[in-house]
């Protein structure tokens, strides 16, 4: 068996942006109502002509091109998605077909905000099982697709995008660039986040998800560092899951990441679902906030109340 690292990222955003005064115009709501209770202060939105698969397109290639890789080199590709109308072709093989790529193994997976997460644990073992070489992990989706915009408990949260990994074998004398992911849910609790009916519709309980995240995840994400042989104050950085800034800023603060840069992608992108972990940590790596090599926290959870993270050395 041989270890995985992150070698490339990419994230791609749609052009259209929508501010806070721009919902309070849709539905009944204020820039002061938003910031207050999510800390969002804007959010990127696809226009119908822009499909999710398009989306998780532009991050991959923008990944590769990081990472000085044509699309032949990739031989798997996992696109975490919950937003893809459609069931075949799957968004990875979109995805595949749109990069011009050769005969890569192509899975979509669904564990909606805790999605890139575990689409990457699944490339890092892929790697390690020895039946991949490298992979194009995605995260990616258009929330646009399937918010209620009359709704104001949700309109004002979603956002649509995609960010984008390429994971590849390391070699027998390297460190691997992945850590041991920690992974579970709350089946029990699974009603808290929905996407659900027809047309499906997102819909949350958002004080049982806070309460959760707020109370649950900090001993979770401490355990993650553990396995990794990373203390928390040994962190660069921390990644969560951009859903609200209300609930990153305390689990952040419980972990005990101190000397840590905190993700705070939501307050300019909204919660992005699985597209979120990896378009700020490519944002940290593009602005320069994280050196490569530096140890990363990434933690995803929501939907079905599932959750997943790893430390992971930053490319």
């Amino acid at each position: 068996m041989t270890g995985s690292r992150v070698v490339a990222l990419g994230h791609y955003q749609p052009a259209k942006v929508l501010t806070n005064p721009d919902l309070a115009v849709m539905v009944d709501t204020s820039d002061a109502w938003i910031r207050s209770r999510v800390g969002i202060e804007t959010r990127h939105v696809a226009g119908p002509d822009e499909p999710v698969d398009e989306l998780a397109a532009h991050a991959g290639a923008k990944a590769l091109a990081a990472a000085g890789l044509t699309p032949a080199d990739i031989d798997l590709v996992l696109v975490a998605t919950s937003t893809a109308i459609d069931r075949s072709p799957n968004t990875a093989a979109r995805v595949a077909a749109r990069l011009g790529m050769g005969s890569p193994a192509v899975m979509d997976l669904n564990v909606v905000c805790a999605g890139f997460t575990h689409a990457l644990a699944t490339a890092d073992h892929t790697v390690r099982a020895g039946a991949a070489t490298r992979a194009l992990v995605i995260g990616a989706d258009k929330m646009a697709d399937i918010v209620d915009w009359t709704d104001r408990s949700t309109c004002v949260l979603v956002g649509d995008g995609a960010g984008a990994a390429v994971v590849e074998a390391t070699g027998p004398s390297e460190e691997p660039g992945i850590g041991p992911v920690l992974w579970g849910s709350v089946p029990e609790m699974g009603h808290a986040v929905r996407i659900e009916g027809t047309p499906p519709r997102f819909a949350q309980e958002g004080q049982s998800v806070y309460r959760w995240a707020t109370t649950q995840l900090p001993p979770i994400a401490r355990k993650v560092c553990e396995r990794a042989g990373v203390t928390p104050e040994e962190l660069a950085a921390v990644v969560l899951h951009q859903a609200n800034l209300r609930i990153i800023e305390p689990v952040a603060q419980k972990i005990g990441a101190v000397n840590a840069v905190i993700a705070r992608d939501v307050v300019q992108s909204g919660n992005t679902s699985a597209a979120s972990i990896p378009m700020a940590l490519s944002k940290l790596v593009e602005r320069g906030e994280i050196q490569s090599g530096d140890p990363v926290l990434l933690f995803g959870f929501g939907g079905n109340l599932s959750y997943a993270g790893q430390v992971i050395r930053c490319p």
